[in-house]
């Protein structure tokens, strides 16, 4: 049986624009499902405020599966929430208290500017993927693909970096908003697999430069980012992508 409805206390930065001030504002999030997940909580809170001719919270959503990344959000100082391998959109109200005072705010990083409240701007990201993550070279159609001999350990430690839905939390959540793990991630996913392997060196440098261009610092080595990661990436990926940009910077320099 579901606990009573729950009454909370909302405090969530508001910002009309990347450009002007942004402040904490209170809002009462009543009667309040424990089922309901945490941006349907938003949602009730919104029809309240809409019903009183008040602007309404703005956030960024889509699938609410935990696929797309774009409920991206710290809550109560942590990103995503307070459960591990949980997105926003996945965390349910059932995880919080009656009475709670919850805040809620967005990315804090130079590279993520903020667009409007909760949303920000997360294109750094998607520069670095258009710099080197993709497989150019012809590998075949699927059947040919599939004929590529691939070690299990190897193809299972790729799919575990391909997990990674590119929402930032590791910038995020990192004192120096470095995105390593989101890089290493796709790095490493194509890094181990024989049909990323002609692109390997020219790939990391780029993607690297791209990265520290958007104005993301450098790793702190103290692995927040995975601790946050809704995904689990390990931090094991970033010390491959050392290795690979070592690699590709003694290859150019012979």
């Amino acid at each position: 049986m579901s606990r009573r409805s729950m009454n909370l206390t909302l405090r969530v930065w508001r910002q009309k624009g990347p450009k002007v001030r942004g402040a904490f504002v209170s809002y009462q999030a009543k009667d309040i499902s424990p089922d309901q997940s945490f941006l349907e909580m938003l949602d009730t809170v919104n029809q309240d405020l809409l019903l009183k001719g008040e602007e309404p919270i703005h956030f960024d959503n889509d699938c609410r599966e935990g696929i797309c990344g774009a409920c991206s959000m710290v809550i109560n100082g942590q990103a995503h929430g307070p459960l591990k391998g949980t997105t926003t959109c996945q965390l349910h109200m059932r995880h919080f208290n009656d009475g709670d005072t919850v805040v809620i705010e967005p990315w804090r990083a130079k590279a993520f500017p903020v667009v409007k409240d909760l949303i920000v701007d997360r294109q750094s990201l998607d520069r670095i993927i258009t710099s080197g993550g993709f497989v150019s070279v012809d590998v075949g159609g699927a059947p040919d693909a599939n004929a590529v001999l691939v070690p299990k350990e190897d193809a299972e430690e790729a799919m575990d970096a391909a997990a990674c839905i590119g929402c930032g939390a590791c910038a995020a959540s990192c004192k120096n908003a470095s995105a390593m793990l989101f890089v290493s991630a796709k790095v490493s996913q194509l890094a181990l697999l024989p049909q990323g392997h002609p692109e390997r060196q020219r790939r990391v440098t780029e993607m690297i430069q791209v990265m520290q261009d958007a104005g993301f610092g450098n790793c702190t080595n103290e692995s927040e980012c995975e601790a946050a990661c809704p995904k689990s990436i390990s931090v094991s990926h970033i010390a491959r992508m050392n290795r690979e940009f070592l690699l590709s910077t003694l290859t150019r320099r012979r």
